[in-house]
């Protein structure tokens, strides 16, 4: 990623860090809670962590939610998904979802690209 653009993924985590930590520093009991159970929701158990963010994934393409998309993208990236997993469960998405889905599986598309960009500069 050259030096001149903003780094799509840096200022996302950023964005969410800093927000997550102003509503859960609140103290809501409900929204700490809901924070908590989604945490705990995507870890190992009867199914795998991969598995679990795949179905994230293709749940929040469905639900045309950009902001969950981007955080399942990221972690499927971590947990080594590869891209051709990653588009046949954006392909499941927009087909459940419909073509209202695309501009999502646009911006989906070119966060992955900027994800590989990241871990290659690593």
């Amino acid at each position: 990623m050259s030096q001149d653009k903003t780094n799509p993924v840096a200022e996302f985590n950023a964005y969410r860090a800093k927000m997550n930590d102003k509503i859960l520093a609140d103290k809501n009991k409900i929204i700490n809670r809901i924070f908590n159970l989604d945490t705990n929701a995507f870890a190992a158990g009867a199914l795998d962590v991969k598995t679990k963010e795949l179905l994230g994934l293709v749940a929040s393409t469905v639900l045309r939610c950009d902001d969950c998309v981007r955080y399942h993208l990221e972690s499927c990236h971590k947990e080594g998904v590869t891209k051709e997993e990653v588009m046949e469960t954006l392909s499941i998405g927009t087909l459940i979802g419909g073509t209202i889905v695309i501009p999502h599986l646009r911006r989906a598309y070119e966060f992955w690209e900027a994800l590989d960009e990241n871990a290659a500069q690593e």
